[in-house]
């Protein structure tokens, strides 16, 4: 079989298609692998709001000590 001079054979010079699936962010994927993500607790300004209501502010005192232990005593 002879090609025309103008053609290219069908296997004439593809670049390799990589696929890189290696994503570190997903949660689920790195408890599989044996991994496990800890994440930094953040104050809700809701909680705070409710707890301005119910406590007179003393509530968000306690609260944003509990976040802030639980960060610190995890590296975070």
């Amino acid at each position: 079989m002879t090609t025309a001079s103008d053609q290219q054979p069908p296997h004439a010079a593809m670049p390799p298609i990589i696929i890189n699936n290696n994503v570190v962010a997903s949660a689920s994927a790195s408890a599989v692998a044996g991994g496990f993500v800890v994440r930094r607790r953040r104050q809700s300004p809701w909680a705070h709001f409710g707890l301005l209501m119910l406590t007179g502010g003393i509530g968000n005192v306690f609260y944003a000590m509990h976040i802030s232990r639980w960060n610190r005593d995890r590296g975070l």
